[in-house]
C-alpha cells in the first residue's frame, strides 16, 4: 500500500476539490441559471456522449494498464498503437449512431424533444473525452495519477462553472452555452497532451513491430474482452439519466441529475484510490504476489468504507439542510430519496472494495465481463419496469439493487477462486460507528435554521468518530495516516 498512500493523497485532494466545485455548480449555479428542462438537456447531452466512450475505447484503457509493465522500451509506440484503435473505435461508433439517428431521435421525441437540436454535439465531446482517457490511462501506467485527476475532476469542472455563469450573465444564449461544451472537453486534453510532453514520454513513434513477440495479439485480445465490461460499467453509471429523459422527460432527469450527483461524493475516495490501486494490482499479478493483493484487498475496503460511510451519514443526516439552499428547491427536493438510495447503493460498492480490479487484472477477468455486462442488462430492464411506478425513485432503487447482487456475486467468486476476502471483524465495527452516529442525528429535534442544523448534526457525528477512537474501537489508523499525508504529503 505505499505507492497507493503517496499517490492517493494528491489525487483525493484534487478529487474533494472538485467535489466542492461540482457541489456549487450541481446545487446552486446550475439550478440558478438555467431552468428545469436546459438543466435536463444540458446533462443529458454530456452523459450521452460519455456513455459512448468506453464503446470506442474498446477497453483500451485497462489493456494499457495490464500490459505497461510488460514493455521495457516501447512505450511510445505502445500509446501511438493504442491511440490509433482508439480512433478506429470512434469511427465505428460514429457509423452506427448516424445510423441508427432516427431510433434514437425517437426515443426522445415524445418527452424530451429539446433534446433534438443538440445531438450533433454528442460525438464532438465523445472524441475529446476518449482521447483523453487513453492519455489518462498512459499517464496512469508511469503511476502519474495526480495531474490527469486536476484536469479530469478539477479543470473541467470549473470551465464548465464559467460557461454557465457567461450564460447566466446572459453573454451567450443558450445554443452557445450547448456548443461550448466541446471546446471544454477539447481544452483538458490540450492540457494532457502537454503535461505527457513536459514528462517526456509523449513521443511519436509507430515501430509497432518491435514490441515483444505476441504482444500486440495479447493486448488486443485483453481489450477487446474487457472492452465489454468497461462499456457496461459506463452505462450503469450513465443510462439512469437518458433513461429518464426518454421515458420521463428533461425536468426529470434535472431532479435526478441534482440528486445523483449529491451522492456521488460519498464513493470519491473510492474513485481517487482505485487510480492508484489499479497499476499496482497489475504489478502484483505479473509477479504472482497473491498475498500482498489480498492485504490490499482488505485494506482498502476498511478504508474506503469507514470514510465513505462517514460521507452518507453526513450527507443523510443534513440532507434537508442541503436542499435549502438550492434555488427552485420546491422543484429538486423531490429527489431526497434518489440521493439515499443511491448513497447506499455506493456504500455497496465501497465496502466490497476493489473487487473488479482485481478480477480485471487475474486470469479470471472474464468473469468481470460476464458479471458487467448482466449488470448493464439488469438495469436496463429494472427501469423499465420501476420508473413507470416509482418514478425518478424507481431508477434509483434499480441503482442500488443492481450493486448490491453483483457485489455480492464477485465477493463470492473471489472467494472461492482465490481465497480473497475483504470483510473481517473491523468491518462490523465500522458500520455500528456509522449506524450509531445516524441514529443520534435522526433523534434530534428540528431546528428552522439550516446552518445551525448542519453545524450541530455534523459535531455530533464527527463526535461519535473521535469517541471511537478515543475508546479504541476504530479509527486510529485512518487519522494517523491523514496526519502523516497532511504534514509530508510525498512521503
Amino acid at each position: 500500500m505505499g505507492k497507493v498512500a503517496n499517490q492517493s493523497i494528491q489525487t483525493t485532494i484534487f478529487s474533494y476539490l472538485g467535489v466542492v466545485i461540482g457541489y456549487f455548480n450541481v446545487l446552486w449555479l446550475y439550478p440558478y441559471a438555467l431552468e428545469a428542462a436546459q438543466l435536463g438537456t444540458f446533462r443529458t447531452i454530456q452523459d450521452m456522449a460519455l456513455l459512448f466512450v468506453p464503446f470506442a475505447q474498446l477497453g483500451l484503457g485497462h489493456g494499457i494498464t495490464r500490459f505497461f509493465p510488460k514493455l521495457e522500451q516501447g512505450q511510445s509506440a505502445f500509446l501511438s498503437f493504442s491511440l490509433l484503435l482508439a480512433l478506429a473505435g470512434f469511427l465505428v461508433v460514429s457509423l452506427l449512431f448516424w445510423f441508427f439517428q432516427q431510433s434514437i431521435i425517437s426515443l426522445f421525441a415524445v418527452n424530451s424533444p429539446d433534446i433534438l437540436p443538440y445531438l450533433g454535439i454528442v460525438l464532438l465531446i465523445t472524441f475529446m473525452a476518449l482521447m483523453n482517457s487513453i492519455l489518462d490511462a498512459y499517464s496512469r501506467s508511469f503511476l502519474k495519477v495526480a495531474i490527469p485527476t486536476f484536469f479530469r475532476e478539477v479543470f473541467i469542472r470549473l470551465l464548465i462553472g464559467l460557461w454557465v455563469s457567461c450564460f447566466l450573465m446572459e453573454w451567450i444564449s443558450f445554443d452557445q452555452l450547448m456548443l461550448g461544451l466541446v471546446a471544454i472537453y477539447g481544452i483538458p486534453l490540450v492540457g494532457m497532451l502537454g503535461y505527457l510532453g513536459w514528462l517526456n514520454v509523449l513521443k511519436l513513434d509507430i515501430r509497432w513491430n518491435n514490441f515483444p513477440p505476441n504482444f500486440r495479439r495479447s493486448f488486443l485480445r485483453f481489450s477487446l474482452i474487457t472492452f465489454l465490461a468497461t462499456a457496461a460499467s459506463t452505462l450503469i453509471m450513465k443510462i439512469d439519466s437518458v433513461m429518464v429523459s426518454s421515458m420521463i422527460s428533461l425536468e426529470a432527469n434535472a431532479i435526478y441529475t441534482i440528486a445523483f450527483s449529491m451522492a456521488l461524493v460519498i464513493e470519491m475516495p473510492r474513485r481517487a484510490i482505485s487510480q492508484v490501486v489499479m497499476p499496482v494490482i497489475a504489478d502484483h499479478f505479473s509477479r504472482d504476489e497473491f498475498a500482498e493483493i489480498n492485504q490490499i484487498y482488505k485494506q482498502v475496503s476498511r478504508r474506503q468504507l469507514y470514510i465513505c460511510l462517514l460521507l452518507f451519514v453526513g450527507l443523510w443526516a443534513n440532507i434537508d439542510s442541503i436542499y435549502h439552499f438550492i434555488p427552485n428547491r420546491e422543484i429538486y427536493e423531490t429527489g431526497k430519496w434518489v440521493v439515499f438510495l443511491i448513497g447506499l447503493g455506493k456504500l455497496f460498492d465501497v465496502a466490497f472494495s476493489v473487487n473488479s480490479e482485481i478480477l480485471v487484472f487475474s486470469a479470471y477477468y472474464r468473469f468481470n465481463l460476464t458479471a458487467t455486462i448482466l449488470m448493464s442488462f439488469s438495469i436496463i430492464v429494472l427501469n423499465y419496469l420501476l420508473i413507470p411506478s416509482f418514478g425518478i425513485v424507481g431508477a434509483a432503487m434499480a441503482s442500488a439493487l443492481v450493486m448490491l447482487v453483483f457485489n455480492l456475486w464477485k465477493y463470492f467468486y473471489l472467494k472461492q477462486k482465490l481465497g480473497f476476502v475483504p470483510f473481517d471483524q473491523t468491518t462490523l465495527k465500522i458500520l455500528l460507528i456509522g449506524g450509531f452516529s445516524l441514529i443520534i442525528t435522526a433523534n434530534l429535534p428540528a431546528m428552522e435554521n439550516p446552518l445551525l442544523a448542519i453545524g450541530i448534526k455534523t459535531t455530533l457525528i464527527l463526535g461519535v468518530y473521535r469517541l471511537a477512537i478515543l475508546l479504541k474501537i476504530y479509527g486510529q489508523e485512518e487519522l494517523d495516516w491523514v496526519r502523516k499525508k497532511i504534514k509530508k504529503p510525498g512521503s
